[in-house]
């Protein structure tokens, strides 16, 4: 197959002059972002390879580092930032941020006005849509990137929690305290951590021969609103759950609000553990028990990660996977 390798080709291919090209590629003048994905898609079409050949002739690194996210409001990743953002500053680099709304199209988009600025590298929380987006763009630009949290099948830097033995351990101690009918109200779909909690939780019942109730499992898309929804319909079942396990912080806010719609106390009416710990979670009433993530560790690891790849292109990829701390407090039902 012929590859078109000239600026000039992949002008024509946009539709758009090589002046706005080069502005695209060496971030000289902004362009808007419906252009700016033009020549992206154009650059990937002819096969052009402009970040190599950018960096080669500025001869130097930008010093930033482009940080792809969702849900930034989110406490968990707002922590992750915040270590990101230290690490980054103590090697001497800023950080450009983008929110991908977990939408892939969004992803893709944000991931190349980045790349548009000439950041280093990118550090990126895949969306559900990833593999079929920005990862093979920039697997195609081979464009330094870390993964963060959501672990994908590809061969590229990942840092993130263990999720299997952490969800199966919050299981098994209700499971002690006597319960029975566990509720799980679990994250998006298509998500790592989301598949990897629902595997946990299942271990947990399976090991104490229970048969998984499938109408026990509710999704709450990661997010407060759907997670509420999903908390009351497991309420509806008649025969409900006991307790329930809340797979992040922003459901574990919506699991709440559900249970106060239903004026139920927490534990006497029901128990609730959840994934994530929360800087008040100590303040609850009840105190939440919870798995906490090692969050500073995930940002600096993910920044120490990207600057190794930056200094040595051709190293072998590394995936690390960091142990989170079960957090015992009260919300279990324990005295």
């Amino acid at each position: 197959m012929h590859v078109m390798t000239t600026m000039a080709e992949v002008a024509r291919e946009a539709r758009v002059s090589t002046t706005t090209v080069s502005h695209v590629i060496n971030g000289t003048r902004p362009v808007n972002a419906q252009t700016t994905q033009r020549v992206y898609a154009a650059i990937e079409r002819t096969g052009y390879r402009p970040h190599s050949i950018a960096r080669a002739l500025a001869g130097a690194r930008t010093r930033s580092i482009g940080v792809a996210i969702s849900g930034i409001s989110n406490p968990y990743f707002m922590d992750v930032i915040a270590a990101i953002e230290a690490e980054a500053t103590n090697h001497g680099n800023t950080i450009l941020l983008a929110d991908t709304h977990d939408e892939p199209a969004k992803e893709l988009q944000m991931v190349q006005d980045l790349m548009s600025r000439q950041v280093d590298g990118l550090i990126l929380a895949p969306s559900a849509g990833s593999e079929e987006g920005a990862l093979p763009f920039l697997l195609k630009q081979s464009i330094p990137t870390v993964l963060v949290d959501r672990f994908l099948p590809v061969e590229i830097d990942q840092v993130g929690t263990e999720n299997e033995r952490p969800a199966t351990k919050l299981v098994n101690h209700l499971l002690e305290l006597g319960h029975r009918r566990i509720g799980l109200v679990a994250g998006l779909e298509g998500l790592s951590t989301t598949q990897e909690r629902i595997n946990g939780y299942r271990a947990a019942l399976e090991g104490a021969g229970i048969c998984v109730d499938e109408a026990l499992i509710a999704f709450g898309s990661s997010q407060h609103e759907p997670a509420r929804t999903a908390v009351h319909r497991l309420l509806s079942l008649s025969d409900r759950p006991t307790a329930l396990l809340a797979a992040n912080n922003r459901m574990t806010i919506g699991a709440l609000h559900a249970l106060r719609d239903q004026k139920l106390s927490v534990p006497n009416d029901i128990a609730l553990v959840a994934f994530d710990d929360f800087e008040w979670s100590d303040f609850f009433e009840p105190r939440l028990t919870v798995i906490a993530q090692p969050t500073v560790e995930i940002g600096s690891r993910a920044v120490q990660l990207l600057l190794s790849r930056l200094d040595d292109p051709k190293r072998a990829p590394e995936s690390i996977r960091l142990e989170p701390v079960f957090v015992h407090r009260d919300s279990c039902g324990c005295p």
